[in-house]
């Protein structure tokens, strides 16, 4: 996972050599000032030499200035180069989760998402950023340390560095245990996400059944589960430091010894070895640091996994390698024995369907008759499971997605509008329009009067997924959307049945505006709103299983005429 990590570091190549040469410098001005404790004690101290106390202290002011810039240098540029590698990471995945088909969407929660996305890309954003520097620069610290060790003793350094191999088994065996553990929190992260962003979203329901008390106790159930293995992590991160300190006390400890043994006898100098123990003294904040590293390396290689996971995900719906653009649409779409399947589940069977341009199509039946999949289908949401869809002659999975796409024109059931302007939520349908295109395209939707009236006109916010507009106002803007994007095909699904009858009137003049001269598939329960279509088709259980005019289908009194009677009788009753 790391390797991965480090492909996104190579365009800083550059920076990164300069950064790795200030840190050997660093570390060379680090161990020349552990080093400087022997002439400071042999030379001032002992041997009282006063050209000595003038020029060391100078020695030592040069010594941390250079420590200091250099520090600077390849502090900042290791920053510039982590900041950079994560915002391309959060690009690449914003935009490679974008590209995957409908399917990845319906299999995921929008909380788990965006846990992907934030959080698990901040532990990311931490290893690199921190982590990455640390890991170059502080090996050359141990190693400089090391050599004026070795300089001052090379018996004393072996004693001292007998017990690395323990420490370093000890980092390795944390480390892998506090990865399985930061999977478990991640996990948590996301669990905690999905029940923020369900509830936030669905702030209406919740407060329509009194169901706050419930919402609270189980995201404090959750957040609980979260604390819980926060602190199983947290105790195998602070359990390294002081089992690691514990080790190397065991090679201090054996040095004061010895090494004070050799100093009484004469065998060697204090200054060597004052020298000598401080180096190894500050070798070992190294090797800590070095601990609190690999911990955050390994934060960072669980939530890589998860990252990488999306990444490597593929759509299901892809572009042929020799895709076309398909022509403007001009006579007939043909579903030719069309089946689908949903997670090995069949949802549409043998479907066989023509339609001509410009005719109006209703699609009806039951709930999970495969109504909204049919539809779903004709701009490769999904993509068939056999048979073929084709638009005059051509199978749409040999068109390039964009061009099949831009025919194509939806106003469904649930609108969304972006925490954005009015205009600017017209302007999606066709980002390159002129403002007079934008309001003719809003008159036509008849949403022009009530933009108007609005505190900024065209120019007001409409909140988050359009709060602040009523239904029947949000429709019209997605039907000028839709007028303004201009597609031959349309598909409104269940597009009025969530307004009361007055909304209602007016957003279906407005979709008579947008229905003029296109060819239109309409998804309605409501079916006194399709009794205008020049054909009405039946689902059942996935199949077609009825088709005809109002009248027609009425006369057979077959599954249409059914649904028919009970929902005028429905209304009789309601009316009394």
């Amino acid at each position: 996972m790391y390797k991965r990590l480090l492909r996104f570091v190579h365009p800083y190549w550059k920076k990164m050599a300069i950064a790795i040469l200030c840190m050997v410098l660093t570390a060379a001005l680090n161990s020349l000032i552990a080093y400087m404790v022997k002439p400071v004690l042999d030379d001032i101290f002992i041997n009282k030499r006063w050209i000595m106390l003038k020029l060391l202290p100078l020695a030592i002011l040069l010594l941390y200035f250079l420590k200091g810039a250099f520090s600077y240098i390849q502090g900042y540029l290791m920053m510039y180069i982590g900041e950079r590698v994560v915002m391309s990471l959060r690009n690449e995945l914003f935009a490679h989760i974008h590209s995957l088909s409908m399917d990845f969407f319906t299999k995921r929660s929008t909380g788990l998402i965006m846990a992907r996305i934030n959080n698990d890309v901040g532990l990311v954003q931490r290893a690199i950023t921190h982590s990455l520097a640390d890991l170059l620069r502080e090996p050359l610290d141990i190693i400089g340390y090391l050599s004026v060790m070795f300089y001052c003793n090379w018996l004393w350094a072996i004693m001292a560095i007998l017990v690395l191999p323990f420490v370093a088994l000890l980092i390795a065996k944390m480390g892998l245990k506090l990865r399985r553990i930061s999977s478990k929190v991640q996990q948590k992260v996301a669990d905690l996400n999905v029940i923020l962003h369900e509830t936030l979203s669905g702030a209406l329901i919740v407060k329509a059944f009194h169901m706050e008390k419930r919402e609270i106790e189980r995201y404090q159930q959750e957040n609980r589960r979260f604390f819980n293995e926060q602190m199983r992590a947290g105790r195998v991160a602070i359990l390294s430091s002081p089992l690691m300190e514990l080790l190397g006390s065991f090679g201090i400890a054996f040095i004061v010894w010895f090494g004070g043994a050799q100093v009484i006898a004469g065998k060697s100098t204090p200054g060597n070895f004052f020298s000598f123990m401080a180096a190894l003294l500050m070798m070992y904040s190294p090797i800590k640091k070095l601990t609190q590293v690999n911990n955050d390396i390994q934060h960072g290689i669980a939530a890589s996994e998860r990252i990488f996971e999306f990444l490597d995900a593929q759509p299901s719906v892809r572009e042929a390698d020799n895709a076309v653009d398909i022509p403007p649409f001009s006579q007939s779409i043909e579903y030719r024995d069309v089946c689908f399947q949903y997670e090995k589940q069949p949802v549409l069977r043998n479907i066989n369907l023509s339609v001509s341009r410009g005719e109006i199509v209703a699609i009806v039946g039951s709930s999970g008759a495969g109504k909204t999949t049919l539809v779903s289908l004709l701009p490769r949401f999904y993509e068939v499971s056999s048979g073929s869809i084709l638009i005059d002659g051509l199978d749409i999975r040999a068109a390039t997605l964009r061009s099949l796409r831009q025919q194509i024109g939806i106003v469904t059931q649930e609108t969304i509008l972006f925490n954005d302007t009015v205009k600017n939520n017209i302007l999606y349908g066709k980002p390159e329009a002129t403002d007079s295109e934008v309001i003719a395209a809003a008159r036509a939707a008849l949403a022009h009067d009530f933009i108007c009236q609005m505190p900024q006109g065209y120019e007001t916010r409409v909140g988050e997924r359009g709060v602040k507009l009523s239904g029947g106002q949000k429709q019209r803007l997605a039907i000028a959307r839709a007028i303004l994007k201009n597609p031959a095909i349309l598909i409104l699904d269940e597009a009025t049945s969530s307004l009361d009858s007055k909304s209602e009137a007016l957003v279906q003049k407005a979709l008579e505006n947008l229905m003029k001269d296109r060819t239109t598939f309409i998804i309605a329960h409501r079916l006194s709103t399709v009794r205008g279509a020049h054909r009405i088709v039946v689902l059942n259980q996935g199949k077609i299983e009825e088709i005809g005019d109002h009248a027609a289908l009425l006369a057979k009194n077959g599954i249409y005429a059914h649904l028919y009677q009970t929902q005028f009788a429905i209304q009789e009753s309601q009316a009394r």
